[in-house]
């Protein structure tokens, strides 16, 4: 295979949730291997600190403020791209958010936001990019999908079905479209070192990690924290030439989390 097979020259990538975090790292290493780049965010604050962030990687990013459980917004956001920039041919559904709460203490409109945010967000924006892919017979459709797909875990019952909802949503866009050489997948995050998970990251006052700072390290084989560069790899891949043949996975960038038991008690 010819590494220009990685090369995405010409794209247009549409990054959901691209102003900060690892959708900006997503977006900025697209741009690095050719991609014409727009990013969507959900409010003027986060545009315009996404907007400084990509002049200061000297990428010349197109923001576009919609949110993604809006299907009229999406729409016209997806027709505003066209307009300036193209038809998108890469789309990373990366825009989500999480509530850590006990399940007994969750409201039902609180679940059913986190639900609506990474699915119903998902599918709209898939909706409004696949006609342009049919047409064109080629399309990326990229899912950010979570360890939180497989796995449960105490207080993020939302967030949980909301990633293993996305997962099966991927694996359905890739049955029904890939006639049209449209490829659809989903990358699944571990656990990574972003300003969000620092208070989890901090050190005990005697310099010693934080239980679940260990708990982290002592289930990830890598025996880090990912770093968000680390996702760009996996979604460069999943967007170019090179995934044609790949189609309805998950790929996981965990460290081997998921892979792993855990230590043997000694």
């Amino acid at each position: 295979m010819e590494l220009s097979a990685f090369d995405l020259h010409g794209k247009v990538a549409l990054i959901t949730g691209g102003a900060h975090g690892i959708g900006f790292s997503i977006a900025e290493g697209m741009a690095r291997c050719g991609a014409k780049v727009c990013f969507n965010c959900s409010s003027q604050s986060s545009y315009e600190k996404g907007v400084a962030a990509y002049q200061a990687a000297g990428i010349d990013a197109h923001g576009y403020i919609a949110d993604v459980t809006d299907w009229a917004a999406v729409q016209a956001m997806v027709a505003r791209i066209k307009q300036d920039v193209g038809p998108v041919d890469i789309l990373v559904n990366n825009a989500g958010i999480i509530q850590r709460k006990p399940m007994l203490e969750t409201d039902t409109e609180d679940f059913r936001k986190v639900l609506d945010v990474h699915i119903v967000g998902a599918f709209n924006c898939s909706k409004a990019v696949l006609p342009d892919m049919i047409q064109k017979r080629a399309g990326k459709i990229i899912n950010i999908c979570s360890m939180m797909s497989e796995l449960g875990r105490e207080t993020v019952s939302g967030y949980a079905a909301a990633k293993g909802g996305l997962k099966m949503l991927t694996k359905n866009i890739a049955s029904e479209f890939g006639g049209y050489n449209i490829q659809c997948n989903g990358m699944g995050p571990g656990y990574i070192a972003t300003p969000q998970t620092a208070p989890l990251r901090e050190r005990q006052p005697d310099g010693s990690r934080s239980p679940f700072d260990a708990f982290i390290i002592s289930k990830t084989p890598a025996g880090r924290w990912g770093e968000a560069e680390d996702m760009v790899g996996p979604c460069v891949f999943l967007a170019s030439d090179a995934s044609n043949f790949v189609n309805g996975q998950i790929l996981y960038a965990d460290g081997g989390i998921l892979a792993y038991l855990g230590h043997q008690p000694q």
